[in-house]
């Protein structure tokens, strides 16, 4: 009894201490296997570390796991359990290398998921998220971002899944039933981006100009969806090696769709895990496609993985980085214009949110991911402005060589943009710590004058019944601007806004617009005239009608719910003309439709209970959080929610994923009160 309680006082004084200061975790060889049907990992980790200076004993993070057959070089030693961590006692003497082993197993709660076992013909995965959620919750790690440690998986499933980890893969072993997958990698990396994915996949592989593998899964029923999922990949990977000037610090990089991924995308070394909603087709890449997460994920391999912030106030070096490279690579796409009307976007953002109160400094930890991720990338792009390309790009490439594989602080990178510029940066710190961002109201008004100037030809005119003068610059002054008839060579974006603008201002003749804007071929254009003519008068009913045709699934949802509405007796053949439309991933075409069928009294009464049963079973766990949140939403819209309903939305409130959590809670709740 003694001897516990001074173990225990020991223990406790000991986690006071920064252990980073006396122990150098070097590697991790992991061997772990699963008990998908209740939820458990399991394995082996062996861990090799130096001692710095003398100690009686260390800690790995772990989180509600039991352990057995502790060791250090091999023998036996005294640990203890705390549920947060695992202690281990030992006389750990100064410049000396340690080998620390142990069984461990868990049912983690959170950072690893099981997916769809419970279900017969679900899409059964398993993945992680430690980022936010710490991998110590199902392997034992040092959970603090400035330990460094080269992590090998070895992983055992049963045959018929893929495997996929971080680095790369070394050999399958294959007896009988299961199959163990060998993954090594050769760098460090902070334990939150440890990963791994488990399910039914197919793979494409292509090289980059430095002959990097690019490995790009999918599900085997996504075949037709692969390239316009991954469209312009290597293109970005061989840009963002250029731009960065920088190679890739990893052996390959791998992409894997995930079901009910928690945020679009996850940054883990080599291996980013994205949500399959972005498995999109040839169609739904004009709404909604992957580029952008595609871009930012594969720019946090140099901003986040190869150089890692060492805390959370400096948390804008990766998110402001990668929004930024992935904006310049999408520049590299779709050209300047996008890219400068995006930075408008952020802008406008950010004033938005500054209004609202929420504008908070680039250096505090608490800031909002609109922060983090949209004013860092501003800012980057006016200290470019300021010191030029070939200074801010030197700047950048000493700054990843000299931190890479470890941490950084923000005055890091400042210290390195000041030594190849040789300019005062005072300006530019300001603006790190400012937490006012009054500055993008000025940015805001320059960046519209330049987009007006460029594709508007600017006179002065009294205001002529044509469209060729419908759209009002300066509400103010009433000065007339003359609008190129929504030619070709106007950018898409500029060209909605415009557009939305003219249809909220009450001197215009909006009949003659929307003629004329039926008449675009832009799709862009002719969708937002679908989302903004909600009551479609009959002199446009004809053109209206081709909006169904067009090749974007949000066009064609608008589209079709207004015309069922205003032309009631039209609503069969609106329907016919639909029938076979899907939609995005989310089914957002074909739940209207079901919805619009079951609400239509002469339309295929046969056939009602079929298109009900359908809508209901998309409530069902074995589809995705989106699918059956737009489930939920139109059988509780049209009063039909039956016990099934009913019971998958008690289920829903216990989901993994927080968004699908939040809107089960609320809609259970609004059920019951009514």
């Amino acid at each position: 009894m003694k001897r516990f309680t001074f173990l225990l006082c020991f223990f406790v004084a000991i986690s006071w201490g920064q252990q980073t200061d006396y122990v150098d975790f070097k590697t991790a060889k992991i061997m772990v296997a699963f008990k998908p049907d209740s939820s458990y990992v399991f394995g082996v980790a062996i861990y090799k570390f130096d001692v710095l200076k003398p100690i009686d004993s260390l800690y790995l993070d772990a989180v509600s796991m039991e352990f057995d057959n502790v060791l250090i070089n091999e023998k036996v030693v005294d640990y203890r359990n705390s549920q947060k961590k695992i202690w281990v006692k030992n006389h750990f003497e100064a410049n000396t290398t340690y080998e620390l082993s142990f069984n461990f197993s868990a049912k983690p709660k959170k950072a690893l998921y099981f997916i769809d076992w419970d279900y017969e013909d679900g899409n059964k995965q398993i993945w992680t998220q430690g980022q936010g959620k710490y991998t110590s919750n199902w392997l034992p790690s040092i959970d603090d971002m400035n330990d460094k440690i080269e992590f090998d998986l070895s992983i055992t499933f049963d045959k018929g899944y893929e495997v996929i980890s971080n680095g790369k893969l070394k050999k399958k072993l294959e007896p009988e039933y299961f199959t163990t997958w060998i993954y090594d990698m050769i760098q460090p990396m902070s334990s939150y981006l440890v990963a791994l994915v488990i399910g039914k996949y197919h793979k494409k592989a292509e090289y980059s100009k430095s002959g990097i593998p690019l490995e790009m899964y999918y599900y085997p029923e996504d075949s037709l969806k692969v390239e316009p999922t991954y469209r312009y990949t290597k293109q970005m990977f061989d840009f963002l090696e250029e731009e960065i000037g920088v190679p890739y610090p990893w052996q390959n990089y791998k992409q894997v769709p995930v079901k009910d991924f928690l945020y679009a995308g996850m940054e883990n070394t080599s291996c980013t895990i994205f949500s399959d909603s972005y498995m999109i087709d040839s169609v739904a890449f004009v709404d909604k496609n992957y580029v952008n997460v595609n871009a930012h994920e594969l720019a946090h391999q140099w901003f986040g993985n190869l150089v890692t912030e060492t805390s959370g106030t400096h948390h804008w070096l990766q998110e402001g980085f990668a929004t930024y490279y992935a904006l310049l690579a999408e520049k590299d796409i779709f050209g300047e214009d996008y890219y400068y009307w995006r930075l408008y976007e952020y802008a406008q953002e950010l004033l938005e949110q500054d209004k609202a109160g929420g504008s908070t400094s680039l250096l505090d930890p608490k800031s909002s991911s609109t922060t983090f991720y949209k004013k860092g990338a501003w800012v980057l792009h006016i200290l470019r402005e300021k010191v030029g390309d070939k200074a801010f790009k030197l700047a950048v490439k000493n700054y990843l060589e000299k931190h890479q594989f470890k941490n950084a602080e923000t005055d890091d990178f400042i210290i390195e943009v000041e030594k190849v510029s040789g300019g005062d940066l005072t300006y530019f710190k300001n603006i790190l710590k400012d937490s006012n961002d009054d500055i993008f109201q000025d940015i805001c008004s320059l960046m519209k004058f330049d987009i007006t100037r460029k594709y508007i030809n600017v006179e002065n005119l009294d205001c002529p019944d044509g469209i060729e003068y419908y759209f009002d610059a300066c509400k103010q002054k009433r000065d007339r601007v003359k609008l190129s008839k929504f030619s070709a060579e106007i950018n898409s974006r500029t060209k909605v806004e415009f557009l939305n603008d003219l249809l909220n201002d009450s001197l215009m003749n909006i009949e003659k617009i929307y003629k004329k804007a039926f008449e675009s071929k832009d799709i862009k254009l002719r969708q937002t005239i679908a989302q903004n003519l909600t009551e479609t008068p009959s002199e446009l009913k004809t053109d209206y009608e081709t909006l169904l045709d067009d090749g974007s699934y949000i066009t064609v949802e608008a589209a079709l719910f207004n015309l069922w509405k205003n032309f009631p007796q039209e609503r069969q053949r609106y329907l016919n003309k639909t029938k076979g439309i899907v939609g995005f991933n989310d089914k957002n075409v074909r739940m209207l439709w079901l919805t619009l069928a079951l609400l239509t009294d002469d339309f295929e009464p046969e056939n009602k209970s079929i298109y009900y049963n359908e809508l209901v079973d998309y409530t069902s766990p074995k589809y995705g959080f989106e699918i059956r949140m737009g489930a939920f939403q139109y059988l509780t819209q049209i009063q039909a929610c039956n016990d099934a309903c009913k019971e998958n939305l008690k289920q829903a409130t216990k989901h993994h994923n927080w968004q699908m959590v939040k809107f089960a809670k609320s809609a259970l709740k609004n059920l019951e009160e009514n």
